[in-house]
């Protein structure tokens, strides 16, 4: 068997491709994905050195044989590097910064004042719970990028209501597990974050970038619910007694929304002026929230202490699986997984925008079975010489460095927006379930979630065909 294969494939081929398999496996058992990775990694070292000529090692000037067996100093040289080179970068600071922020913004209490202000305002009107949850979520994606935070929260604040107004279960749900999943690809967002590390591409052009697509996005959910209220009205009925709107109403809104805009304009506003680096920004974010917490009445040193903590919980979860995706991703390249992959993809289309769309597939595809961090932290540098080898034709406007890759970032970004609504790795769908009141099911939400999918593909789609979505407002921005 072994020898057939060996006809087709190197020993190279078998091994990476081995390697994504036990990787794969070791998920499906229940590991941990940075054990996984780094448990994949090292026995893939090991069978490197032992089963293969020490002469002709791989591995060989990374871990040496010599009489008493193994010497790991020089693994130890290479944690040390991965652990600086992390340290060291100046962009990924922004990520616990911004963390904090959606954490303290879901503390001060300004997303549940928004919600009573505009469901007074739109409650009275068909589909208008919906509507309220969708523009909630556009400003909290602006204003937070914690998808765990923003869902869980509209989850609470909206779902008894629609409940209570007979809305269809499968509708509210959906709504909110998507509205909720705005705040991954809208900046402040700690994906685009990563993504810019990991592309060696400005972060404040990513942001930049990323702002059209995600409010097409939400304008595509709001013209979604808008069509469905009025072709299947039951679905989402109005209520028996509206109360009339009063210019007090209004006011409400307005005073619940100035807040979060203002925050939103301080983070956003001061990177796109060039005033701030989105590093520095992010501290102004953090700052920013912690004051609206304070002007709201709840801020004391048990909140503080809390969101502090789950400030470190999640950026210590995100930077181990970044260590250990990183350690995974250097010994797939002293195997040639790099080449191997290039050559596969660039093999399966002449057409470089039919690349680019197999590339897409692909990471639609992994985002059923992996969370979004390892397909950044791993598919990304892969990905990232075919891209530059393809030449793409997309616009920079003489002003945006490296255009086409700001424009596969953003398609990446949205693609991975459906892993959070996709099963089995879906963690918008858990979050929301975590909070839904009796007789609400995952069946529920798997059916509510479908077609804000396929709106996300549709708006995959139009960033696709029209990549100066992605690169005009950095070029703008340059320009001034």
């Amino acid at each position: 068997m072994l020898g057939f294969v060996g006809q087709y494939l190197t020993m190279n081929e078998i091994a990476v491709m081995a390697m994504f398999a036990t990787f794969i496996w070791m998920l499906f058992r229940g590991i941990p994905v940075a054990m996984a990775l780094v448990g994949v990694s090292l026995v893939f070292v090991l069978l490197a050195e032992f089963l293969l000529d020490p002469n002709r090692s791989f591995f060989r000037g990374i871990i040496e044989f010599d009489r008493t067996g193994i010497n790991y100093q020089r693994l130890q040289a290479l944690s040390g590097r991965l652990f600086g080179n992390i340290v060291k970068n100046p962009v990924l600071v922004a990520l616990p910064m911004f963390i904090f922020m959606g954490l303290m913004l879901d503390q001060s209490g300004v997303a549940q004042r928004m919600m009573h202000a505009m469901q007074k305002l739109f409650g009275g009107l068909r589909g208008g719970l919906s509507l309220t949850v969708l523009l909630i979520g556009i400003i909290l994606a602006a204003s937070t990028g914690v998808i765990g935070a923003s869902v869980t929260l509209l989850g609470v604040m909206a779902l008894p209501a629609m409940m209570k107004q007979n809305y269809s279960k499968p509708i509210a749900t959906g709504t909110i597990a998507s509205a909720g999943t705005l705040g991954i690809l809208i900046p402040p967002s700690i994906m685009l974050v990563i993504m810019s590390d990991q592309l060696a591409i400005s972060l404040g052009d990513l942001f930049m970038g990323a702002l059209f697509p995600g409010l097409i996005l939400g304008a595509l959910y709001i013209v979604f619910i808008i069509i469905y209220g009025l072709i299947n009205p039951k679905a989402m009925p109005a209520p028996e007694k509206a109360e009339e709107i009063t210019w007090q109403d209004i006011r409400d809104v307005l005073l619940a929304v100035v807040p979060p805009l203002l925050l939103i304009l301080l983070v956003l506003g001061s990177i796109f002026a060039g005033f701030a680096t989105p590093t520095e920004a992010s501290g102004l974010g953090a700052l920013g929230a912690t004051l609206l917490a304070l002007a709201n009445g709840r801020l004391n040193l048990k909140v503080l202490a809390d969101v502090s903590r789950s400030t470190l919980n999640t950026a210590g979860y995100i930077v181990g699986i970044f260590l250990a995706a990183n350690f995974f991703a250097f010994v797939l390249r002293r195997y040639g997984g790099d080449e191997i992959v290039q050559n596969l993809v660039l093999s399966v289309f002449e057409d470089p925008y039919m690349t680019v769309a197999f590339i897409l597939f692909i990471v639609f595809l992994l985002g059923f079975l992996l969370d979004w961090i390892e397909i950044t932290i791993i598919i990304m540098p892969l990905m990232l010489p075919i891209i530059l080898a393809l030449e793409l034709a997309i616009p920079g406007f003489d002003q945006v460095r490296d255009p086409s890759v700001v424009w596969f970032a953003i398609l990446v970004a949205v693609t991975l927006q459906t892993s959070f609504l996709t099963p089995p790795v879906g963690f918008a769908l858990f979050y929301l379930k975590g909070v839904c009141p009796p007789g609400v099911t995952l069946g529920h939400i798997y059916r509510g979630v479908v077609p804000f999918v396929m709106l996300q593909l549709l708006g995959l789609l139009i960033v696709f065909q029209f990549p100066a979505l992605t690169t005009w407002l950095p070029s703008v921005a340059y320009g001034n």
